[in-house]
């Protein structure tokens, strides 16, 4: 890995007085490239309408951040495809502004990285790029208390109900997505989600009803078609779902499509879900005000950070909407956890070789980890598939 160490020393920093309520500096910041390679090539409907590549590898920015007082915090952002040394270049410029700041001015740090690259919007790459840090300060200042970041927040539960998506892709064959549902089951995950939305229909269909088939009447069941539906195919394609009782269909329709959400899900017995795709608390709040889902799936790395995380998760439960977090589960279960209303976690073991530890999948749910913060610390796995690393102010 290339790191370089920089002193960064913000103009003023050194004749700032700490006021009464300042109780600790942030002094060395750390950010990191990493490509995380997948088994095989995995694709949705997405790549099946040409729209996409299949996905081969996920890059991901570490931030590691350290206190004046020796406080640590590890957070993380994600890119899918493309994106990820654009998020690296952004978040490199970004971390020499957390030098001199007091890490628990969570709320603070945000709005100032946040207008700091606000000339290239305040959604998508600008927010990706800060997720990193904040979600590393959450982190320590969970780390500071003793405390698993779900408790820190206010946890409603211990653990949280969990399904499965990395078994039912579109690139895999009926049997093999089977033979992943009956795997999956046979580990004690509590739903299973399969991916839909390819030319035929009749096709998404006879794949989905040999799924419950084999699951059974009461299994939780969800479908994922990837935004790749009209508004007219969408309704009769999940008017037809509805014979299979399914906890919910997904992405029916464009991402920013609020409105025809909102109409196909008031028409619909069962539930919509959506959100995944959206990177700010902006565009989540006008999906909710529409009404445009019954799940409402953020995420954290996507939307800038557990900030921002928190502002949906506040706002959906004020309206009553249930929640559903996408990807990320080491992350997602804590903020899952502080949800009022009963929530799913999505379980991808895809990212288990970054980091040293295991979450615990038992009776359909995943449990939150005794461990301080997060829980988790980046593995030797992780640090040899590192691409490149630049670290700024002075480690204690």
């Amino acid at each position: 890995m290339a790191d370089q160490t920089q002193t960064f020393n913000p103009p003023g920093i050194a004749s700032l007085q700490p006021g009464e309520a300042t109780t600790d500096r942030i002094a060395w910041v750390k950010v990191s490239l990493t490509f995380l390679p997948l088994a095989a090539p995995i694709s949705d409907a997405k790549v099946l309408t040409g729209r996409q590549k299949p996905l081969t590898e996920i890059a991901f920015i570490f931030a590691e951040i350290e206190s004046e007082q020796g406080h640590r915090g590890i957070g993380f952002g994600y890119s899918k495809r493309a994106g990820g040394q654009g998020m690296f270049a952004h978040a490199k410029e970004l971390a020499p502004a957390l030098l001199g700041e007091d890490p628990n001015d969570i709320g603070k740090i945000f709005n100032k990285l946040l207008w700091a690259g606000a000339s290239m919007g305040r959604s998508g790459l600008t927010t990706q790029a800060i997720a990193p840090f904040d979600i590393a300060l959450w982190d320590l200042k969970a780390k500071r208390a003793g405390l698993p970041l779900a408790k820190l927040l206010g946890a409603h539960r211990d653990s949280v109900q969990c399904y499965n998506t990395s078994g039912g892709y579109l690139s895999m064959s009926l049997d093999t997505v089977l033979e992943n549902v009956d795997r999956s089951r046979g580990s004690g995950i509590g739903g299973i989600k399969i991916k839909v939305g390819q030319p035929d229909t009749r096709e998404d269909f006879r794949r989905v009803k040999a799924v419950r088939d084999l699951l059974g009447p009461d299994f939780p069941l969800m479908v994922d078609a990837n935004q790749q539906w009209d508004r007219l195919k969408a309704q009769r394609a999940c008017r037809k779902f509805e014979e299979l009782d399914l906890t919910w269909i997904e992405e029916p329709l464009d991402a920013y499509d609020f409105e025809g959400h909102a109409a196909l899900a008031a028409s619909l017995d069962t539930a919509v879900a959506t959100g995944e795709m959206l990177t700010s608390f902006g565009e989540h709040a006008q999906l909710i005000e529409t009404r445009g889902a019954d799940y409402v799936q953020p995420d954290a790395p996507r939307v800038g950070g557990i900030t921002p995380f928190l502002q949906i998760m506040h706002l959906a439960s004020l309206r009553g909407l249930k929640l559903a977090p996408h990807f990320a589960m080491e992350i997602h279960l804590h903020l899952a956890a502080a949800y009022p209303e009963e929530p799913w976690l999505e379980h991808f073991e895809w990212l288990e070789p970054l980091f040293n530890e295991r979450l615990e999948l038992r009776g359909g749910r995943m449990h939150v980890p005794s461990r301080p913060g997060l829980g988790f610390s980046l593995s030797e796995q992780a640090i040899a598939w590192t691409a490149a690393g630049e670290e700024y102010g002075k480690r204690r």
